[in-house]
């Protein structure tokens, strides 16, 4: 397809995220039409090609496909409500952070003006954008987003999850969840190295060959072990029972406290645990934690 037939775009919001995106669509041939509430924010896209739309109206006059990359949901309706007019027959691709229900509430908003809302969580940082191994939750209408695929990997890779306005969000969010509490598990335990002189440096290695074996086969790929066993219902504690795990993470607790560091991370792990064993999971393996993560009502959380 040569530049001039590719689908034009409208991208509403140019904060760093939506700005990388318009400056992606803008280099892969994509006409573009940006809006954002802080109109000088668009100047910088405009020397690179992109049309500045004075008004809502506007911008959604420019194009079928409107990415929106906002702070939340209710930026949305701020900026389209006065324009709802012009939403009919319009592909809202919106790209904010909000809950499942709110993404919901807000495909059936779009629908009531003639719109089809594709809502999306976007698995990369700004830097991220229109590079290998970016990605997007999509979730909404399949037919929408089998039409206009290949527009959206112009700034990543398009993995639909169904029609659930809000399955997008879901994964989004599990993933981030993923990703924060990795990260943060790791500073805890660089906070409890360094008490007795131990650098991130040096413990970095050790860190890193748990994280990759854990999604490696062998005896440490823990994530295919623990998925195995939730697929299954049942989690074998014949070698590590759910005891010895609550009370090594009690050990990690006080290890915390002696050092002077933060217990409440920690704290909340070994509470999780304990309440899991409390249920009935203490001679079953790690992965009966998620009954207690399922049925959150279970035994009360302890106060340190």
């Amino acid at each position: 397809m040569s530049t001039h037939e590719l689908a034009p775009v409208t991208v509403i919001g140019l904060g760093p995220m939506g700005a990388g995106m318009a400056e992606t669509f803008l280099a892969k041939g994509h006409p573009t039409t940006v809006w954002n509430r802080t109109a000088s924010k668009a100047d910088p896209l405009v020397s690179k090609g992109a049309t500045k739309a004075v008004t809502p109206a506007d911008a959604l006059a420019a194009s079928e496909v409107i990415v929106i990359s906002q702070i939340d949901y209710g930026a949305m309706y701020d900026s389209l409500g006065p324009a709802t007019g012009a939403l009919d027959e319009k592909v809202l691709v919106n790209l904010s952070s909000g809950t499942p229900e709110e993404l919901r509430k807000a495909s059936a908003w779009a629908a009531g003006h003639g719109a089809v809302l594709l809502t999306g969580g976007i698995m990369t940082p700004p830097p991220g954008i229109g590079r290998p191994g970016a990605y997007v939750f999509y979730s909404g209408p399949e037919q929408a987003i089998d039409r206009h695929s290949d527009t959206l990997k112009a700034i990543a890779d398009v993995s639909y999850v169904g029609e659930d306005p809000g399955l997008a969000m879901l994964y989004y969010q599990a993933q981030l969840f993923l990703f924060w509490s990795t990260l943060s598990s790791y500073m805890h335990s660089v906070a409890l190295l360094e008490t007795a002189g131990v650098s991130a440096r040096e413990f970095l290695p050790y860190a890193a060959r748990t994280v990759r074996e854990l999604a490696e086969d062998g005896p440490m790929a823990f994530l295919k072990i623990i998925t195995d066993e939730i697929e299954a219902g049942h989690s074998p504690g014949d070698l590590n029972s759910l005891t010895m795990q609550a009370v090594g993470a009690g050990h990690v607790v006080e290890a915390s406290r002696d050092a002077g560091i933060d217990t409440a991370y920690p704290a909340a792990l070994r509470d999780l645990f304990e309440r899991a064993v409390k249920a009935g999971h203490a001679a079953d393996g790690l992965g009966s934690v998620i009954e207690a993560l399922r049925k959150p009502n279970g035994a009360p959380i302890r106060n340190d």
